[in-house]
């Protein structure tokens, strides 16, 4: 499993600068003063070098809501009980949740897969049970997962990503689910960083100071517990990560392979593309930070991937909630390209 993965990760290339010139060309024909859109232009230019193609469109769009339980709930990490988990994914399918709003208006499908929920769920229409195993392991007492789940988790991401691609998708966006989840993401950062854990640590869903201090605690010990080696990803994921942030990395590895944009929504997908980043620095040039979340380490997180935030609404829901609001800031960006009016075409004098 892990040499497919070294086979996926290989297949990504570095996007073509021929396209970024050739769309960056197109939108200084268009009448406006130039660079007048500013990241719209950036937006535009990478969406064209992403899918080589000057004329793209922006119609199908995939939302991936990953799902998944964590065993460092039990050490008082969150203002929430891990019952939340089940009970939010079946408000996901009964399209009642914020994800679901915000998908319909940008026109996005929204696809929850359960990767690690403790909970057995029916078959439902919108529902992938792909379930690596029922949540993680207390990551203060021990590793999260074993390296061949956290492997598994990566090949449920990449089989989310063949199926967009079946689907002809040409905009997916990540998501997560998840009780506890902030900590492991937060485990993920210090780790990879080597920043200290109560510089990247923040609030979640919403603790006081002294369920932070707790957290922030429970992040050390499970970092000098399990002693992940920061220049293997894969370990790191495994030792302090989650299922879902697993399948997340695995859902943007995927779509680089198979060129399609991805949208990263907020702290615990920005902590699956580090690790997808991680394991292919490449991969940074196919995605598009959605947003800049409340969490104190989300910058810091965008830093490491190298992207620009698109959004910064004080956001801190998750779901992928972000990744839809910044899909429509995309399409925009190509409905630019496509159809505002050249100079020529528009009989309008260009400047001097």
């Amino acid at each position: 499993m892990e040499e497919k993965l070294k086979q996926r990760l290989s297949s990504i290339q570095p996007i073509k600068e021929e396209f970024l010139c050739r769309a960056q060309d197109r939108l200084n024909k268009l009448t406006k003063p130039l660079g007048s859109l500013g990241q719209m232009e950036e937006i535009a230019k990478r969406y064209v070098a992403i899918v080589e193609n000057l004329s793209p469109k922006v119609d199908i769009k995939i939302i991936y809501t990953f799902a998944g339980d964590h065993g460092v709930v039990a050490e008082g990490v969150s203002a929430y009980p891990k019952e939340v988990t089940p009970q939010m994914v079946y408000n996901f399918l009964r399209r009642g949740a914020g994800i679901n709003v915000l998908a319909r208006h940008v026109g996005a499908e929204v696809v929850v897969v359960d990767i690690g929920v403790d909970h057995e769920f029916q078959p439902v229409e919108g529902l992938m049970i792909r379930k690596v195993a029922r949540g993680t392991k207390n990551i203060a007492r021990g590793p999260a997962m074993s390296r061949e789940q956290a492997l598994h988790a990566l090949f449920v991401g990449l089989e989310m990503a063949d199926y967009a691609r079946e689907q002809n998708a040409n905009l997916v966006g990540t998501g997560d689910m998840g009780i506890g989840n902030t900590t492991p993401s937060s485990a993920i950062l210090a780790t990879l960083t080597g920043l200290p854990v109560s510089q990247v640590t923040h609030r979640g869903t919403g603790i006081d100071d002294a369920t932070l201090e707790q957290k922030i605690r429970t992040i050390e010990k499970a970092i000098a517990c399990n002693q992940p080696d920061p220049k293997d990803p894969l370990d790191v994921l495994a030792k302090v990560g989650g299922l879902e942030i697993a399948g997340i990395a695995g859902l943007i590895i995927g779509c680089a392979a198979h060129r399609v944009p991805v949208v990263v929504d907020g702290f615990i997908s920005t902590a699956g593309a580090m690790i997808a980043v991680s394991l292919n620095p490449e991969i940074k040039g196919y995605l598009f930070a959605s947003h800049q979340s409340v969490e104190v380490g989300h910058r810091i997180m965008w830093e490491y991937v190298g992207q620009k935030p698109i959004l910064n609404l004080s956001l801190r829901l998750g779901e992928g909630t972000g990744a839809a609001l910044a899909m429509s800031i995309i399409e925009a960006a190509v409905k630019i390209l496509n159809e505002m009016a050249t100079f020529t075409a528009a009989g309008v004098s260009q400047a001097k």
